[in-house]
């Protein structure tokens, strides 16, 4: 098994929002706001080649939504999945997976595109299953009034209409579960949103963990700095604290795919709870 870190692109959000009822005079000092309240937010994804397999996790926002759209998220750099892969030495039809933590479309729009004359859309990994659970699944295509905005049906249902939409099973009252085809174990948690999966990937004798939305950027280890985005704030903290504890106990190495400025980040106990230990790149940990 050998992994790649994927850089999808750059984007900006309200710092507020990120941060909840978390004062900006506390989150300013690790993530640093601009004139306009938004702090820099990095949709990081994750190629794993494993055998004839390439899984990637998660797609970032993709380029299709209109430019009104993306004025919202205050692209930056120049990033993209196309040029990551290429660094890499793959293209985007080597995909045989995609995985996607959860159907925000922030981690799910570069699954999809436009067809050649723009008048319907289509996958964007032609050769890929595309990997969801179904309780999830549920949860996006009949979104409440709250998450609507975030899951939007052009992201989603042409993964269903490609015939290539799996599901991955989860064993009943159980919140981990290993999957044989994907070679790696999935967290469930509930906190963000319903059924969000947080993989665990055993690599070269260290666990990595990719964060998603459980742990937004490095800023946000602790417990109370919780995402206003998130649709159940008070499931989100035991659910963060359980992990963290564990996280720090186990020195697991974690992928943060939202935090522009650190890969990885290994954490520590404290007097105050858990905390940052140390930040890595990816190539310091495992070249």
């Amino acid at each position: 098994m050998t992994l790649y870190p994927v850089e999808a692109g750059n984007f900006k959000l309200d710092g507020g929002a990120m941060f909840g009822v978390v004062p900006k005079s506390l989150w300013n000092r690790t993530n640093p706001a601009d004139s306009n309240n938004m702090i820099d937010i990095a949709a990081r994804c994750l190629l794993i080649e494993d055998g004839n397999k390439l899984i990637l996790i998660d797609t970032g926002m993709g380029d299709k939504q209109s430019e009104k759209f993306f004025s919202y998220y205050y692209p930056w750099g120049d990033h993209s999945i196309d040029k990551s892969l290429k660094k890499h030495g793959f293209h985007r039809d080597d995909i045989t997976d995609v995985f996607m933590t959860h159907l925000h479309f922030d981690h799910c729009g570069g699954s999809i595109q436009w067809n050649k004359d723009r008048t319907g859309y289509e996958p964007a990994f032609k050769n890929a299953r595309f990997w969801s659970n179904e309780e999830h699944w549920i949860w996006a295509t009949q979104p409440n009034d709250r998450e609507k905005a975030s899951f939007l049906k052009e992201n989603i249902i042409p993964m269903e209409q490609s015939g290539k939409l799996h599901f991955l099973e989860r064993v009943k009252n159980k919140f981990y579960t290993e999957n044989e085809h994907l070679g790696f174990g999935v967290l469930f948690v509930d906190g963000h949103t319903d059924k969000q999966m947080i993989p665990h990937i055993n690599y070269k004798g260290k666990k990595l963990v990719f964060m998603a939305d459980l742990l937004p950027t490095a800023g946000h280890i602790p417990l109370p700095y919780v995402m206003g985005y998130d649709t159940r704030p008070l499931l989100t903290l035991p659910e963060k604290k359980q992990f963290l504890d564990t996280a720090a106990d186990e020195n697991y190495y974690l992928f943060m795919e939202h935090d522009a400025h650190n890969e990885i980040i290994t954490l520590k106990h404290t007097e105050k709870g858990v905390r940052l230990d140390k930040t890595h790149t990816f190539n310091e940990v495992f070249n």
